[in-house]
This record gives C-alpha cells, sequence and structure tokens, in this order.
C-alpha cells in the first residue's frame, strides 16, 4: 500500500501499489479534467492528453513515461505526466490541471 497526495484538494488517498492514477484519482471524487477535458476526454486510452497532472514529489515513484506519453507531453516539462498512463509504486503528490507551461 502506498499514497497519493493530491494537493490543490488537501486530500490523500492510500492505494494498492502499482494502482493506476487516473482511477484511484476519479474513485475518489478527485476532479482531474478541466471543463473540456470532461467533455473530450478518451477514457484512459491515451489518446486524447487531457487527464495531465503535474507530479510536485515521487516521480521516482512512478512507472517509466510510455511511449504515448512522450509523443502527447514531449512541449511539457518533465514533471508531467498522463494520469491515465501512470503507475504509482509509491508515494507521490500531485497537482491536478497544472496551469499550461
Amino acid at each position: 500500500m502506498t499514497t497519493i497526495k493530491f494537493l490543490k484538494e488537501n486530500r490523500e488517498v492510500v492505494v494498492a501499489d502499482g494502482a493506476n492514477l487516473r482511477l484511484k484519482a476519479l474513485e475518489n471524487r478527485i476532479d482531474i479534467y478541466t471543463f473540456v477535458g470532461k467533455m473530450t476526454n478518451c477514457n484512459g486510452y491515451g489518446q486524447c492528453g487531457t487527464c495531465i497532472v503535474e507530479i510536485v514529489e515521487g516521480t521516482e515513484n512512478l512507472s517509466p513515461r510510455t511511449e504515448t506519453e512522450k509523443r502527447k507531453l514531449k512541449q511539457k516539462p518533465d514533471t508531467y505526466r498522463l494520469a491515465c498512463q501512470t503507475l504509482v509504486h509509491g508515494p507521490v503528490t500531485v497537482k491536478t490541471k497544472p496551469s499550461a507551461k
């Protein structure tokens, strides 16, 4: 078991090792999508890029970026991830709906 801390929401969620970040956020009613993202998201298949989150702490506790993420996030900072493609293997702090950089 490990924890995901959602910074903006001031919430901490306990999850199993290897849990999918997007699924655990949604299961715990953490809103990861902007308004447009709510209407256009691909339901976790890595195709739309609307579930972008910023990893504030614990990047070393996540699965490596997938090829999909490398394509979708090539113009974004290394701390940005697609929640649907990210597996959690240790404590992590997440900022939802990061501002465009």
